[in-house]
């Protein structure tokens, strides 16, 4: 009988040179520069090193701004569809079918060549922001602004959003939380990618599917169950009885522990920090109070330590983004790892098609007529 790993819990399935995590000291690195690092870049710099393997020189990074730029404008038929979907569809719904919808408007969607992906992969980066924006100032009866060429996608995330340009604070601290959800090796939406694209199928449908898995709480719908603990706490005073009442009904503390880091998530501490300096410039402290007796609570009573999302949810919250945009913001940043990891495998592909372990019933069954059963 073979040894079953369930979960593919410590199979390597393939090679990469995109990402490493390095759960048992807490490092997560990107194509070799580790994520204190890249965190001293903009987001547009870790996309050219997804995509090119390199951090890129002005003219390399112009060069992709402008790409990436030039495409956020949507076909007529995706913003039609935005502003007829029900207002009360989940955004990471809306935006799974729509890109799913854009791959209709892509006659090369079978066509390998890597310009042409490259193309789809920028396309994918440059719009996946402006669907989400569109379709949430859409359910509010607002107009949906004109997209923008002179804006970083941070910034022109928060502009479509709310209809005016972010401060240059709002636009750093949304850019670095881009960077940091970039890219994080095989994790379940990653994994999804590439196993589509193993078929040869498309990158639309490779890019859907890992919406779809990112729309899972044990992934990235994490941040949204966050915020809505915090909520359900309601001040700092009763996070104490509320997590032992928790741990007691042997409830999952949203935010804590990670199936791969054994320690400190190393993207956590800069989420915490800005997320310290964002309550703080509110005057809603009660955010970051709670989150920090939670998270020293878990810490000393299970060993378990914040994860991304943890902190993540105060962040996007106190940047004033609807709890329901915060899986999509994810899918946002992680677009040019997913895209890159598509590229990547086609660059040596090899269909996955792991075995299973049968556990039915014995061979050998005899079909009864079913007046008999």
């Amino acid at each position: 009988m073979s040894v079953v790993s369930k979960g593919l819990e410590g199979i390597v399935a393939a090679e990469t040179r995109l990402g490493e995590v390095n759960g048992a000291e807490g490092i997560l690195f990107y194509c070799g520069y580790d994520i204190n690092e890249l965190v001293k870049v903009s987001y547009e710099e870790v996309v050219y090193l997804l995509y090119y393997n390199k951090l890129p020189n002005r003219t390399e990074l112009n060069k992709l701004t402008t790409a990436l730029r030039a495409e956020r404008e949507l076909p007529q038929g995706v913003i039609d569809f935005l502003k007829a979907v029900p207002k009360t569809a989940k955004p990471i719904d809306v935006m799974r079918t729509a890109v799913s919808m854009l791959g209709c408007y892509d006659l090369s969607r079978y066509d390998l060549e890597v310009s042409e992906n490259m193309a789809n992969a920028i396309r994918l980066t440059s719009q996946i922001g402006v669907i989400a924006a569109y379709f949430h100032r859409s359910r509010l009866g607002l107009e949906l602004p004109p997209v923008r060429k002179d804006l970083s996608e941070a910034a022109h995330f928060l502009y479509l959003m709310n209809g005016e340009v972010p401060s240059k604070e709002a636009e750093k601290t949304l850019d670095i939380a881009y960077i940091l959800h970039a890219e994080h090796g095989f994790n379940a939406s990653t994994f999804t990618a590439r196993v589509v694209a193993s078929t040869l199928s498309d990158m639309f449908s490779a890019i859907s599917a890992a919406i779809g898995a990112l729309k899972g709480p044990l992934h990235g719908g994490a941040n949204e169950g966050v915020i809505h603990m915090l909520e359900e706490i309601g001040s700092p005073d009763k996070v104490d009885a509320w997590v032992a009442d928790a741990l007691a009904q042997k409830k999952k503390i949203m935010g804590i522990g990670h199936r791969v880091y054994k320690v400190l998530d190393p993207r956590a501490p800069h989420l915490r920090e800005m997320a310290i300096q964002l309550t703080s410039q509110l005057g809603e402290s009660k955010w970051i109070q709670m989150s920090e007796r939670i998270a020293q609570i878990m810490r000393e009573q299970k060993g378990l330590n914040a994860n991304v999302d943890f902190y993540s949810a105060t962040v996007y919250y106190s940047l004033g983004i609807p709890t329901d945009l915060f899986t999509p913001i994810f899918a946002i940043a992680r677009m040019s790892g997913w895209t890159a990891h598509v590229l990547e495998q086609w660059s040596e592909n090899r269909l996955f098609r792991p075995l299973s372990q049968y556990v039915g019933k014995p061979y050998g069954q005899k079909v009864v007529p079913i007046d008999e059963r």
